[in-house]
């Protein structure tokens, strides 16, 4: 099999080829594949494709599978957040009972740097909230009748004070030295998010203390809400040119961008990475050996949504921080064994 050939996992009509890994990243009985950083340096890179406060697209080429995923599986339970996890509930009228009111407020994502907090000693029974560990929140609203609303209207928004008690009604309760830590306050990441519908004679009334967490321990401390991988698609035209009416039906056997057709009337792969592997082109007999689909084992696409609670670029640079604490860790580990 050839180096290239080996970075590739084969697409067929009816099985995957070449899944199976080495015993070692990169070792081939045979031949030196010792680690080296300069190669490792010059084969490595990270190419960015789009970038927002909230998603990103980026690729990771030049690594094993399993660094990749382990970035993933950092990413998503592994990273800290701040979320509620204690809700005190002095008066709650609501339809919601207490139970699903302080589950609704946990899972509301909140924009707040844990690099300065403390973790919450959970095991204490006897441990106090201080400003070092606890974020202190509350929710108060009380639904009234609207005197002015406009006769004829049946919108509640119109009738009532407070009909809609959203994640913009929560305020942040200033303590010790979290104005340095926190001098645009701590709030939720989207203020539209709904919390209840009250009527008049209903309210709200509580309390929620904010604690680090991670993933691994309730999915409400995740600062992702996805964060998943592809293999880069891999598509080769083999043997003669496919032209004429042919092209029209290879090109229309893939997702929109992926073949183009040339000024001679030639398929050509203008763009894999749109590609989905569908497998479509296989089942043509037309196209028997003409084209070999497949996928590179290093080029790593990763898509990664945040809740808000931090930058998608950041909460990849925190799993890379994490892992080499690990890798330090076993290292040490090993020395002393």
């Amino acid at each position: 099999m050839s180096h290239l050939d080996r970075k590739r996992v084969g697409i067929e009509h009816d099985r995957v080829t070449n899944v199976s890994s080495t015993d070692f990243p990169g070792y081939y009985p045979g031949e030196d594949h010792s680690w080296n950083l300069e190669n490792f340096k010059k084969n490595f890179k990270i190419d960015i494709q789009y970038l927002t406060d909230l998603n990103s697209e980026f690729d990771l080429i030049g690594l094993d599978a399993s660094v990749a995923n382990a970035f993933r599986r950092i990413m998503i339970a592994e990273i800290p957040t701040l979320a509620v996890e204690y809700v005190f509930i002095e008066n709650n009228t609501s339809i919601i009972q207490d139970e699903v009111l302080a589950h609704r407020l946990g899972l509301i994502p909140l924009k707040a740097n844990p690099e300065y907090m403390r973790w919450f000693n959970k095991d204490d029974p006897n441990a106090e909230p201080t400003d070092y560990d606890t974020v202190v929140l509350r929710l108060s609203a009380e639904c009234t009748a609207n005197p002015d609303a406009p006769a004829g209207t049946t919108d509640p928004k119109l009738l009532y004070n407070n009909a809609h008690v959203y994640a913009r009604d929560i305020e942040y309760q200033v303590n010790g030295h979290q104005p340095e830590w926190f001098p645009d306050g701590v709030h939720p990441t989207n203020p539209d998010i709904l919390i209840a519908k009250l009527r008049p004679g209903q309210s709200i009334d509580l309390t929620m203390h904010c604690i680090l967490g991670i993933g691994q321990d309730h999915a409400k401390f995740s600062p992702v809400a996805t964060a998943s991988y592809r293999l880069l698609p891999t598509i080769d035209i083999t043997g003669d040119p496919i032209t004429g009416e042919l092209a029209q039906k290879f090109r229309s056997c893939f997702p929109k961008g992926v073949v183009g057709i040339n000024n001679k009337g030639e398929a050509y792969i203008k763009d894999a990475r749109r590609d989905t592997v569908s497998r479509e082109v296989l089942r043509h007999p037309e196209f028997a050996n003409r084209v070999k689909l497949g996928r590179q084992r290093d080029h790593f696409i990763y898509t990664v949504e945040s809740t808000g609670a931090m930058t998608p670029d950041e909460i990849f640079l925190k799993s890379v921080q994490l892992l080499r604490r690990k890798c330090e860790v076993l290292r040490k580990f090993n020395l002393s064994t």
